[in-house]
C-alpha cells in the first residue's frame, strides 16, 4: 500500500452520471485510493448539479482560478509524488508549473481519448476530405502535451497502435488502461422475450452523440419502424438540447426520455441499442455498458473501434444505411441471433475489461515510473526540449495576464 500524494488537475468536477469522461475519472480515483494513494482534485470550474461529490470518497477539492498563483499554492503545500492531468489541455495550463514547482513529480496525462482524432474524423465528415491523419494545430499540441508527460494514459488499442505505429511515439511513454468494468457489474437476467425496443443514450453536449441522434431519426429509424411497427426508439442523455427534445413523436414510435440516472440499469432493459456513430475517438461508454447488461449493439466501424472485432461483435456492424437496417432488425427479431449476440458481450467483458485485469499492474507502472523518474526523464530527450519552450512561452504569457489582473483588482 502506497501513502503516496496524487493531484489530479480536471477541466471539470467528474460527473460520472453524464459522461464517459466522468466514470473514467471516478475509476481512475478509485484504483488509486484502493492502493493507498492520498487524492486532491483541483479544478478552476464550478460546481453542477450533477458533479460527483468527491468527500464521498475522501479525496480533498481544491479551488483554482487561470492565470493566477493559485495552483502555485496548492502545489506547493502539497508537493505532490504523482501529478494527473484529465486531458491535454490542463496539462498546457498546468505542466510548467509542475515542473517548475515540483520537478520530481511523476507527470500522468490520462488522454480520454485522442482530441485531435475525434475532430480529424468530423472535419473530414463535413468537408469531405480524403486526407488521413493530417498533423492539425490540435494533433501538434496534443501530442507534444504526451511528450511532455512521463506517462500517458490511453484507453483504447486502436489508439495506441495509431500512436506508435504512425506518428512514432515511443511505447515506453504510453500504457493502456481502457474503461473497466467491476465483475459484479455484469448482469444477465433480462433475457429476449424480458426486453422490448431499441434505445441510444450518450451525453448531448458531445458531438458525435449529438450527430449520431439527429443523422439516425432522419435516415435511420424511419426505415427500420416501417419493418417494425410496434418498436419504439428510446432516447436517453444528459444536457438535452432543445433541439433534440423536439424530436419527441409517439406517433413515429420515438420517445426522448432525458437524463437516464442509472446509465447500465437503463439499458439493461432495452432489446437493442442504435449507436450509429459517424465520428468520434475513444472507447464508447455506451457500448461497455450495452455489453455488461447484455443488450446487443447496432454501430459502426467508430463505435466498435478499440472494444473488438467485427467476427466477435456482440451485435452487428455497419456502414451502409440499408445493411445497417437490416442487420439490426434482424437482431431485433430473431431470438436465436439475438442470445448469440448477446452473450459475446459477456465475454468481451470479462477477456478485455475487467477491473481485476488491470488494477494491480497499472499501480506497479505508477510506482515504477516515480522510482525511475530521472532515467525516464534522460531517454525523453524530445520532452525535454518541449517543456524548455513551453516554460518560456507559456509561463510568461501567463505571467502577464496574472500582472495584469493583480492591476485591475489594486
Amino acid at each position: 500500500m502506497s501513502s503516496s500524494s496524487v493531484l489530479i488537475f480536471g477541466l471539470h468536477y467528474p460527473e460520472p452520471k453524464s459522461t464517459g469522461a466522468g466514470v473514467r475519472m471516478l475509476q481512475l480515483m478509485n484504483l488509486l485510493k484502493s492502493s493507498g494513494f492520498i487524492l486532491h482534485f483541483a479544478t478552476a470550474s464550478q460546481k453542477g448539479a450533477y458533479s460527483f461529490n468527491l468527500d464521498e470518497i475522501d479525496i480533498q477539492e481544491h479551488v483554482i482560478k487561470l492565470n493566477d498563483n493559485s495552483a502555485d499554492l496548492i502545489l506547493k503545500s502539497i508537493n505532490p509524488d504523482v501529478v494527473i492531468f484529465d486531458r491535454f489541455i490542463t496539462e498546457e495550463q498546468f505542466g510548467w508549473k509542475v515542473d517548475e514547482l515540483c520537478p520530481n513529480a511523476l507527470k500522468v496525462l490520462d488522454t480520454e481519448d485522442l482530441h485531435f482524432l475525434r475532430e480529424e474524423r468530423e472535419d473530414k465528415l463535413k468537408n469531405k476530405k480524403n486526407e488521413n491523419h493530417v498533423l492539425s494545430d490540435k494533433a501538434k499540441r496534443e501530442l507534444a502535451c504526451m511528450w511532455r508527460c512521463d506517462l500517458n494514459l490511453i484507453i483504447s488499442e486502436f489508439e495506441l497502435n495509431l500512436l506508435i505505429s504512425h506518428y512514432n511515439f515511443p511505447e515506453k511513454l504510453l500504457y493502456y488502461l481502457p474503461l473497466l468494468v467491476e465483475d459484479e457489474g455484469i448482469k444477465s437476467s433480462r433475457g429476449f422475450s424480458q426486453r422490448s425496443h431499441f434505445v441510444s443514450i450518450g451525453n448531448f453536449k458531445h458531438k458525435p452523440n449529438y450527430d449520431m441522434v439527429t443523422f439516425t431519426y432522419k435516415h435511420i429509424w424511419p426505415l427500420i419502424k416501417k419493418q417494425l411497427p410496434n418498436a419504439e426508439w428510446h432516447i436517453y442523455g444528459a444536457y438535452l438540447p432543445e433541439s433534440i427534445a423536439q424530436l419527441h413523436s409517439p406517433k413515429k414510435g420515438v420517445m426522448v426520455k432525458g437524463r437516464a440516472e442509472d446509465a447500465f440499469e437503463t439499458i439493461g432493459q432495452y432489446k437493442v441499442m442504435l449507436a450509429y456513430l459517424r465520428f468520434g475517438a475513444g472507447l464508447k461508454q455506451k457500448c461497455i455498458d450495452a455489453m455488461a447488461s447484455g443488450a446487443p449493439i447496432s454501430t459502426t466501424q467508430i463505435g466498435a473501434e478499440g472494444l473488438s472485432s467485427q467476427i466477435n461483435w456482440p451485435g452487428i456492424i455497419e456502414e451502409d444505411i440499408e445493411a445497417f437496417v437490416r442487420q439490426s432488425t434482424r437482431l431485433y427479431s430473431d431470438k436465436n441471433f439475438w442470445n448469440l449476440k448477446h452473450e459475446k458481450g459477456f465475454i468481451i467483458i470479462k477477456e478485455k475489461f475487467l477491473k481485476d485485469l488491470f488494477e494491480s499492474d497499472f499501480i506497479l507502472r505508477i510506482n515504477d515510473g516515480s522510482e525511475r523518474l530521472k532515467d525516464l526523464r534522460a531517454n525523453n530527450i524530445i520532452g525535454q526540449m518541449l517543456k524548455h519552450h513551453m516554460l518560456k512561452s507559456t509561463k510568461y504569457m501567463s505571467l502577464w495576464i496574472e500582472e495584469k489582473n493583480k492591476k485591475r483588482t489594486d
